[in-house]
């Protein structure tokens, strides 16, 4: 019988020697030496173009190759995937209950929820139908470079813009912030006065390079389980005191009577309800870590249970944080409701739940921080770097793009005051390609025959109810 005997050749490469000398390069597992008999031959050579494409780049800078990694969990995915979801835009979710009422922004957390799960279904059934083994890799087997490209920037654009969130949000807790003229002091300034070393200029610098900086320099995504896992148990403590501070309020009988219904007048018209779609689609976008979390497993289908775990998770807490600070708050409530839990904020609560409030929250952010990190990193060195090295090889390289995103993130956190307008702009443009048009797009194209009718139809209702109201949202805005 004819045997093909593998021999290590590199950390992405082994070789096969036939007794005829010949050799495939085929990327496995080095913990696997095995005899493989001449039958899986055509599914080596099947994966071969993708494999040694320089264009794939983007599975060298800390993405796992196709072959899953054994002693991946559900657990840790719903982790990861939960910590990926949930970021900033819990932060928003209780203004868009202003804007829409209750019900409606129910109605929209589940329906934006529901379609997040579905395409998220269809990367993973169209990446594992094809030979790609990243979000940009299935978009180039569907539209060519094109299509790889514009995953690439939408990636950038929306993790980029999420990190200068975070930095916004920690500021604000840390050093507080004056919307409108009403001043916000932070904790900082609460706890020691307002001094120059509390500004939000020294303290995020501090932040930056004493804690942010070590998590970045991580070079495997699962190295985060354990600081995901933390950060989603801050935002557990965060949505339980706001939940508990709530409750006390009703029974003291002094909250605020939340709109059910959005209330039309002359300031607000039908079309500025849009302007809070958006930020719910921005809440509820993960898909660029979907392909790095989902490749750790030797089931797919693990990956579909952890998803849909974490949704679940993440719309009840979106839900819950959206009405408890809406009770809290009302009318006044901010677009980043971290700035309401000061001390000027006329709360009758204890100042001490106000800081339990806000740090647990900070602290959640500079823990998701570095899992968005991950794929702005790989996904920038496979832009613009595509046919060096890899990047987990290449030291100068990683360290020069690593301290490039915290420099320009800490900067533009310096000069952007508000979250609100930033959510709008990401949800109507990268956020809501990223969530919904790509994968719809890549159903109608079906370049590997798998799409059903059914998949059609929901991809082009997916595909013209995200344009829409992203056209909406835009023009109400900036028009």
């Amino acid at each position: 019988m004819l045997f093909l005997f593998v021999v290590e050749e590199s950390t992405r490469t082994r070789t096969f020697v036939s007794s005829f000398s010949a050799s495939i390069h085929f990327p496995v597992s080095p913990s696997w030496p095995f005899l493989m008999p001449t039958s899986s031959y055509c599914l080596a050579s099947r994966n071969i173009h993708s494999r040694m494409s320089p264009a794939t780049g983007v599975n060298a800078p800390l993405l796992p190759s196709r072959k899953p990694k054994k002693g991946a969990s559900v657990s840790g995915a719903v982790f990861n995937v939960t910590t990926s979801i949930i970021g900033a835009g819990i932060m928003s979710i209780p203004a868009t209950l202003k804007v829409l009422g209750v019900i409606p922004a129910f109605v929209m957390i589940v329906i934006i929820g529901w379609l997040a799960d579905i395409s998220v279904e269809i990367l993973m059934r169209f990446t594992h139908a094809g030979e790609e083994t990243t979000y940009a890799g299935v978009m180039r087997e569907s539209f060519g470079r094109a299509g790889s490209l514009a995953v690439q920037i939408c990636v950038v654009i929306t993790n980029l813009g999420c990190l200068i969130v975070f930095l916004i949000i920690i500021g604000d807790v840390l050093c507080g912030n004056q919307p409108e003229g009403s001043v916000h002091l932070g904790v900082l300034q609460e706890w020691f006065g307002i001094h120059w070393w509390n500004s939000r200029a020294v303290a995020l610098l501090f932040i930056i390079v004493v804690v942010l900086l070590p998590l970045v320099l991580f070079r495997r995504v699962e190295s985060l389980s354990f600081s995901s896992a933390i950060s989603v148990l801050l935002a557990v403590v965060f949505v339980g005191t706001c939940s508990v501070m709530a409750i006390f309020a009703i029974v003291e009988g002094k909250t605020q009577t939340p709109k059910l219904l959005p209330e039309l007048d002359n300031h607000v018209s039908f079309f500025d309800l849009f302007t809070a779609v958006p930020v719910i689609v921005t809440a509820f976008t993960f898909h660029f870590n979907v392909h790095p979390i989902g490749f750790e497993f030797e089931k797919p289908s693990d990956m579909i249970t952890a998803v849909r775990i974490s949704l679940i998770l993440c719309a009840a807490l979106y839900f819950t944080i959206g009405l408890f600070g809406y009770l809290l708050f009302g009318d006044s409530i901010m677009s980043d409701i971290l700035v309401n839990f000061d001390r000027s904020s006329g709360s009758a609560f204890s100042s001490l739940l106000n800081d339990i409030v806000r740090l647990s929250y900070a602290f959640h952010l500079v823990l998701v921080f570095p899992l968005l990190n991950f794929s702005l990193r790989a996904n920038i060195d496979e832009l613009l770097f595509s046919k060096r090295p890899l990047l987990e090889k290449d030291t100068k390289r990683f360290m020069s793009l690593t301290l490039f995103l915290l420099g320009f993130s800490y900067i533009a956190a310096i000069m952007i005051p508000d979250i609100w307008y930033f959510f709008q702009f990401l949800g109507s443009t990268s956020a809501v390609c990223l969530a919904f048009i790509f994968p719809g797009a890549i159903v109608v194209r079906d370049v590997n025959g798998i799409s059903t009718r059914r998949d059609r139809i929901i991809a082009i209702s997916m595909i013209v109810l995200a344009v829409v109201t992203s056209a909406v949202a835009i023009s109400t805005n900036y028009i």
